[in-house]
């Protein structure tokens, strides 16, 4: 007879918006995981084709996964803290300014580099043309640390700037309808705005945080529990996002179907994406490179060592 073992950090009450936000792969996985089957629970976001991963994990090798879609990146490593999801695909800049505030949060995995741009009307043809203009920005993102970088490196003074805080379904919005003249955002609104007239005023990655964005997470306290099952969904996670790359007009199809959305649109975001799940010493470099900005930026008052924000034991270096 099989065992069903599962998580301790699930053994606390997942709250009932959680619960309700699940969207298991499967759907039947209760039944079907024999009772020596781990179940793991992996935050992603709803409907975003760089952070689809998780929903395409096999469950095998004893382990059964089940995909939790939230709203925003704030919310993906509020549920990992609480442990109501074992793993998240997440904001590193997010990342590291909780494991800043002490909250327990360690990578252990790439998920997809890039996914960034840096968006003009006809009023804005350099970086020095953002002063005196209203320009869209994300808080406490990498677009926001390499904004702040590309306008020191350029001598714009960012008090010049009227700086918009939105969320990322607002950008595209507010640039087509004139609100902004500018911005430095995430996908899908980079794509949105560059096919209805915006171009591409400078190249987003050319700071030394390079093209960092998202990653695969855990908990130090999961690592320590059973490094052995945080292997497993590292090796199935490295295995999903490589093939990601060489069968995309087959999940694409399936997120559409799914969730919504503008296939076109989805492809030519994608086209400003690198999945990847190694961690790389280059890309540890602009990890840490993205620590230091964070904290000479204001936007961390404690600076985390590298090593408290990544763990490079699981993944591929080279």
């Amino acid at each position: 007879m099989t065992r069903r073992r599962p998580l301790r950090l699930l053994a606390a009450a997942a709250s009932l918006s959680l619960l309700t936000a699940v969207a298991a792969c499967g759907g039947d996985d209760e039944a079907a995981a024999g009772d020596d089957t781990t179940v793991v629970k992996v935050g992603t976001l709803r409907g975003q084709p760089h952070f689809y991963a998780p929903l395409l994990y096999e469950d095998g090798d004893g382990i059964t996964y089940e995909a939790v879609t939230l709203d925003t990146a704030p919310a993906l490593n509020d549920a990992l803290v609480s442990g109501q999801v074992d793993m998240v695909v997440g904001s590193i800049t997010a990342t590291i300014a909780s494991v800043a505030q002490g909250r327990d949060l360690r990578i252990v995995a790439n998920a997809a580099d890039g996914g960034s741009g840096f968006v003009g009307n006809d009023t804005i043809q350099s970086v020095t043309d953002v002063e005196g203009k209203k320009f869209g920005y994300l808080v406490a993102s990498s677009q926001e640390i390499a904004m702040r970088l590309t306008f020191e490196e350029a001598g714009v003074d960012a008090d010049a700037v009227e700086l918009v805080e939105l969320a990322p379904p607002e950008f595209f919005n507010a640039f087509s309808t004139g609100q902004i003249d500018g911005f430095w955002a995430p996908e899908i609104a980079v794509s949105l705005a560059l096919g209805d007239g915006g171009h591409e005023v400078a190249s987003p990655y050319e700071t030394e945080i390079g093209r960092v964005n998202i990653a695969l997470i855990t908990t130090q306290r999961l690592i320590d529990d059973d490094p052995d099952l945080v292997q497993k969904v590292v090796d199935e996670h490295t295995r999903v996002t490589e093939e990601m790359t060489t069968t995309q007009d087959v999940w694409l199809k399936d997120l559409v179907e799914t969730y919504g959305g503008d296939q076109e649109v989805f492809e030519t975001a994608l086209d400003n994406f690198w999945l990847r799940a190694d961690i790389p010493d280059d890309w540890q470099a602009q990890i840490q490179a993205l620590i230091d900005a964070s904290y000479e930026l204001g936007k961390i008052t404690e600076k985390p060592e590298l090593g408290d924000v990544v763990v490079d034991t699981f993944a591929e270096t080279s």
